[in-house]
């Protein structure tokens, strides 16, 4: 099974996602500021193995800034959590799971600082874990809902690469396949950064699933030939009402699948809700870099002086979502009163 983020030896061993489907580079980091540069570069990417990743560079940052005393230790660590804070600010398991690792220490505060340190290992080796576990159970709740035969729309990458493994949205995808279903993935591109030409179609074609590229322009001329039966889709934070934060252009899926009377689902674990959130118009929105719209490897697609627009995620209304599939079953509208009884986070141990 892939496994795109893991703890190897006291270092962070990451798949390098930028250099995919060309060539398989794995990177192995000890320092807490490079784990934090892979996340904000995209090395690692996928709300849930971002919140993985973090963790474990949390892990990193303990053993960097020491101290004898939890009272030296306290604020050095602050730091370190507040350096990986600002590396993706729409992602809500990046924030659970900096959360969670905060937590982890401040249960020790008393105890001597190996019992500590080896505690935060520990729990970020939790939260790897349990990534997978609940990928597995979503999947598995969430393949009833696909048909024998469907054609199914994906937008970026909400697979093993965007988990600690299986994924989520392709989770979903994987568990019809084991259930004995036949699927066909049309994977759009993605863009600027194709995700869905570059990764989705790298980790399905390595798992023998049949699978399509086609570009973000053809989804609606496709569901009006009837050739797309599904969109399904992974989030990135998902509001208390439903609403869904997912990469740019998922918005657009959206309205057209409403449009041609097509079901829009959305697979999350509970790490990606963020229940504070009243609404989706509260959700940041990461702004990138104009030269990823602008430049493509290094050489520019688009005249030189040109600007552009690079919000990384777009906010799709809850009223779009036919069902958010979750680890602990499928919650449907009114979205307020099904995702409350979804329950609660794990806590830190």
């Amino acid at each position: 099974m892939l496994r795109p983020v893991a703890w190897r030896d006291g270092k962070v061993r990451l798949l390098d996602q930028t250099r995919l489907p060309g060539a398989e580079v794995w990177l192995e980091l000890e320092d807490y500021r490079e784990v934090a540069r892979a996340i904000r570069e995209m090395v690692v990417r996928g709300a849930p193995a971002i919140g993985v990743a973090a963790g474990f560079g949390l892990v990193l940052g303990a053993r960097q800034v020491g101290g004898e005393r939890f009272e030296e230790f306290w604020p050095r660590f602050e730091e370190v959590c507040a350096t990986m804070a600002r590396t993706r600010p729409t992602a809500a398991n990046l924030f659970w799971a900096i959360d969670r690792m905060r937590r982890c220490a401040q249960a020790r505060r008393t105890a001597p600082m190996p019992v500590l340190l080896k505690a935060l290992e520990a729990e970020a080796c939790r939260i790897w874990d349990e990534d997978l576990e609940v990928n597995q159970t979503m999947g598995r709740h969430g393949q009833a809902l696909i048909p024998d035969g469907a054609r199914i729309l994906t937008h970026c990458n909400a697979g093993a690469l965007a988990t600690s493994g299986y994924g989520t949205a392709l989770g979903v995808v994987r568990a019809a396949v084991e259930a004995g279903k036949q699927v066909e993935v049309l994977a759009d591109e993605t863009r600027p950064f194709l995700q869905g030409a570059r990764l989705t179609a790298w980790e399905l074609h390595r798992d023998g699933i049949p699978t399509t590229v086609i570009a973000d322009s053809m989804a609606g001329h496709l569901m009006r030939q009837g050739r797309i039966d599904l969109v399904l889709v992974g989030a990135d934070r998902i509001a208390a009402n439903g609403d869904v934060a997912n990469k740019i252009g998922t918005y657009t899926l959206a309205v057209l699948a409403r449009t041609h009377g097509l079901p829009f689902y959305v697979a999350a674990p509970r790490s990606t809700f963020d229940p504070a959130l009243a609404s989706g118009d509260q959700i940041p929105i990461e702004e990138r870099d104009p030269r990823e719209v602008t430049h493509f490897l290094g050489q520019p697609i688009a005249p030189e002086g040109v600007t552009a627009l690079h919000p990384a995620f777009d906010v799709t209304p809850h009223e779009y979502v036919s069902a958010i599939i979750t680890e602990k079953g499928v919650a449907r509208p009114p979205y307020a009163a099904s995702l409350a009884e979804v329950g609660p986070l794990p806590s830190a141990r």
